[in-house]
């Protein structure tokens, strides 16, 4: 029989109601003909109960211990949604990941796939067994300890599986119906996408879209899996959500998908660095062991031996970095005159594998700023990109001016 991946999120399964639902939907695909494998989130709000938990008992955790403890959200509903697919009258057994095996890496709390043997339920199938629910999120060490993937775990666990099974396609629920243009929370004019490449989506999520988790594109562009992304709240029907999937699949693309956008960032600037080789990993080097993601970097023009470095980080970082900075200036790794941080920017982005081929993005995406009044302090760019550092408060503004700009309320 065809495989078919469905991972519902925490909303989704946030109680026994919605549980069933969840089993009626997966009931549909089963009386297609399907094989499928369902991969459940914890209920809603539970991860954090349980991470505030460990907290609570132990400012200073064993990380082992904290990953036996926030995975057992997502034992619970796997195993709640395997009784009431059996009370449905449908062959269900759940699975947690050291039962599959998911085998990952020690890395406790961010831990990452290496390996998933599909001889279990393949066994299991050719049994009789019509759906395997598996807690997503976990997984196994090699020293056989249970880990966790991270943020957007169960995202990742579903395109595991569903390149690992060789799935027809991996749908992911969500509160959401798909893929759009933009925020409709910001812009009303938004509109759904039905189909998205790959690398458009990476770049979205990279950006602020916050649908799907980075890794899970990542791995799904790797191996090619079709993801599709609609709610769990509608009606079931084969043309929902959006299909994210290669370039080639789409017939042709807009010049820009989508625009996206980061509210709360900061703009760091070390001022007069001395400008000689090896500047930049003394700068960048103390911010990565400081645990700072530093994503724009703007370098001008030295003068005199000496230049300006700028970069943005996120805003509930800057007195980390500004604490990594300063020591490693006391340690006489980095000279510089000053430190000017400002805790009032937003980043928005464009984002279409049509760039590619079109000239003139850039300079409508200007213009429509400036026609705005919207001054722009960085700009940086890729292949299918332009991102630029704003003032916060004219955020919401720019989105709706650049959605307007590229038209994309039109299909």
């Amino acid at each position: 029989m065809p495989r078919l991946v469905m991972k519902f999120g925490g909303t989704s399964v946030a109680n026994l109601d919605r549980i069933r639902r969840v089993a009626k939907r997966v009931g549909l695909e089963v009386a297609k003909g399907y094989d499928v494998i369902v991969v459940v989130s914890a209920m809603s709000g539970k991860t954090n109960e349980l991470v505030g938990w460990v907290r609570e008992t132990s400012p200073f955790y064993d990380a082992r211990e904290y990953d036996a403890v926030v995975s057992s959200g997502e034992n619970v509903t796997a195993g709640l949604l395997a009784l009431v697919l059996q009370e449905n009258g449908i062959d269900a057994r759940s699975w947690q990941g050291w039962q599959v095996p998911v085998k990952t890496s020690s890395a406790h709390g961010s831990a990452r796939i290496t390996d998933i043997p599909t001889a279990n339920f393949d066994d299991r199938f050719t049994r009789g067994m019509k759906v395997a629910v598996v807690a997503g999120f976990q997984g196994i060490s090699a020293e056989g300890r249970i880990t966790t993937l991270g943020r957007g775990g169960s995202d990742t666990t579903a395109v595991a599986f569903a390149a690992a099974h060789k799935a027809e396609r991996c749908d992911i629920y969500t509160d959401v119906d798909g893929v759009y243009t933009t925020d409709p929370r910001i812009v009303r004019k938004a509109r759904k996408l039905d189909r998205i490449a790959f690398e458009e989506m990476l770049e979205l999520a990279s950006l602020g879209a916050k649908v799907l988790q980075t890794r899970s594109v990542e791995l799904a562009m790797r191996y090619k899996v079709k993801l599709r992304v609609l709610s769990s709240f509608e009606e079931p029907s084969d043309t929902a959500g959006t299909l994210v999937c290669d370039e080639e699949d789409i017939m042709e693309s807009n010049v820009v998908a989508g625009v996206a956008f980061v509210r709360d960032e900061a703009k760091m600037t070390l001022v007069s660095v001395a400008d000689r080789p090896g500047v930049s990993a003394a700068i960048f080097g103390p911010l990565a062991e400081a645990g700072v993601n530093v994503d724009m970097i703007v370098q001008n023009i030295a003068e005199d031996g000496r230049t300006d470095m700028t970069f943005s980080l996120p805003v509930d970082q800057v007195a980390r970095a500004e604490k990594a900075v300063q020591t490693a200036r006391a340690a006489g790794t980095i000279n510089f005159h000053d430190l000017i941080a400002d805790e009032g920017v937003s980043k928005v982005s464009v984002v279409g594998i049509g760039m590619r081929s079109h000239a003139g993005v850039a300079a409508r995406m200007f213009k429509a700023l400036s026609d705005e009044g919207i001054n722009i302090k960085v700009i940086t760019t890729s292949e299918i990109k332009i991102s630029v550092l704003i003032d916060r408060k004219y955020m919401e503004l720019a989105v709706q001016t650049l959605h307007d700009a590229f038209g994309l309320e039109r299909a």
